[in-house]
């Protein structure tokens, strides 16, 4: 198994919010971890929520006192610890006052994902003939979609299409989503801030990540070179991970 991935400031923003985790190595009891956290707040608030929601997450998954369990239930108490412990910031320090973050994070065993989310940030599966948006946005234009009160044509250029209805850290408890999708050896997951699918859609996404002969650092980088070319509105960041050690897809 192989993951890599990178994060850029886009064309547009003034800083980087974004805060992102590669680790292809044990991460307490989990045998790895892919974090993607889009940070929100004044004043470099919002980098520092999605930067301390990973380190808290670590925190708890390599604390002495952490038993070996259930996977999923793990990953989603560390996420559980680092709600509580960002939104404590938020109290602390004015500068930090409403700060909050996505969280969308995953970790990969036997051929099966084990995913936490919250937020806009998004995981999707890859596979030879498809792309397949696993998790669900938590946002006000895709709560709208669901409703059946906006087109998905008409979500994506919503001026409202940016406020997200939940968030790590904005509140003492955070609701959140886990779940565990099974893999084959011939896929590949990729975990991204909505500044990569706001500027590409998601048969752009497959055609690049389909492209034969082409490794997978040269396939993250044309994502990003991509999104930032159709206008770099927002940070980049983008995880890409292969089952197969990058010979997939």
């Amino acid at each position: 198994m192989l993951g890599i991935g990178k994060t850029d400031m886009g064309r547009v923003r003034a800083n980087n919010e974004d805060s992102v985790l590669i680790n292809n190595q044990p991460v307490g009891v989990l045998p790895n971890l892919f974090v993607v956290a889009d940070g929100m707040g004044g004043h470099k608030a919002g980098e520092v929520a999605s930067s301390l929601a990973i380190k808290y997450c670590c925190e708890y998954l390599t604390s002495p006192s952490q038993e070996r369990g259930e996977l999923l239930d793990s990953l989603a108490d560390s996420v559980y610890y680092a709600n509580s412990k960002v939104y404590e910031v938020s109290l602390q320090d004015s500068e930090c006052s409403n700060m909050g973050t996505t969280f969308t994070g995953c970790s990969i065993k036997d051929n099966r994902a084990y995913i936490v989310h919250v937020g806009d940030s998004r995981l999707y599966k890859i596979t030879r003939d498809s792309i397949e948006q696993i998790t669900m946005d938590h946002s006000f234009v895709a709560e709208m979609v669901r409703a059946g009160k906006l087109t998905p044509e008409e979500a994506e250029v919503h001026p409202d299409r940016n406020i997200i209805t939940r968030a790590l850290g904005t509140d003492p408890q955070v609701k959140i989503d886990g779940f565990v999708i099974n893999l084959t050896e011939d896929d590949v997951l990729l975990i991204c801030s909505d500044g990569l699918n706001t500027m590409l859609d998601d048969d752009l996404i497959f055609k690049i990540l389909s492209q034969k002969d082409v490794s997978p650092e040269d396939k993250l980088n044309t994502l990003i070179e991509t999104a930032n070319n159709n206008g770099g509105t927002d940070n980049i960041s983008v995880i890409l991970i292969y089952l197969k050690g990058g010979d997939s897809v």
